[in-house]
Order: structure tokens, then sequence, then C-alpha cells
């Protein structure tokens, strides 16, 4: 499983469009962290970001708050969309994610 977590500051960046990088982590079946990257995403522009995380083969997006149009461009695309999670690090956010204990709240995203 690969899953992108959009990062600022080394945490989970409340906006998805608006993030340094993104975190890409690697799992293995048995639910441990093999590889992890830090990836430089392109500019921001609407459909850009889900597209591109697409090609790099990411299954499962960790985010605080994403638009509607990206959470749709994700689902057409077969990429699970987890929204309202918590600003802590990429890792701890996919070992929660991974155990089934990770605490969402609601999308900070408004549009």
């Amino acid at each position: 499983m690969k899953i992108a977590i959009p990062i600022a500051n080394g945490k989970l960046c409340m906006h998805f469009g608006h993030c340094e990088t993104f975190a890409v982590i690697d799992t293995d079946n048995d639910g441990n962290i093999v590889n992890s990257q830090s990836l430089v995403p392109p500019p921001h522009e609407p459909g850009v970001l889900p597209k591109w995380l697409g090609e790099i083969g990411a299954n499962v997006i960790i985010a605080g708050g994403m638009g509607h149009r990206a959470q749709d461009l994700f689902t057409q695309a077969g990429v699970k969309v987890v929204t309202g999670a918590p600003a802590l690090d990429p890792e701890t956010l996919v070992k929660q994610y991974l155990s089934q204990n990770l605490v969402t709240g609601p999308n900070t995203c408004d549009h």
C-alpha cells in the first residue's frame, strides 16, 4: 500500500492543496513501513494533485481537509480518501491508520 500525506513543518498540513511536500509511505502486507519519501508536489491548480498522486501510485490519502472536487477525482481513480485527520507526523498517522486507531474529525476544508 502507498499512503500519501500532505505535510507542512513536519506534520500533516490541514489544507490538502497548500502543503510544502507530500510524505509518501509504502507499507507491506503486515502493516510495516518499508519506505518513506518526501516529494515536492507540482504547483497547486484544480485537479493537478489528484492526477499526480495517482500517477505515483498512491492508494490512500490521509488529509486534514480536502475540497469535494479533489475527493471526487480520487474516488473516480479508486484512491481511498481519509479526511479530518489530526496534525501529527506522517509515520504516526500511517501507524494509526493501519491499526485502525486513527481518530478523525470533520473535514477542515469548506470548498
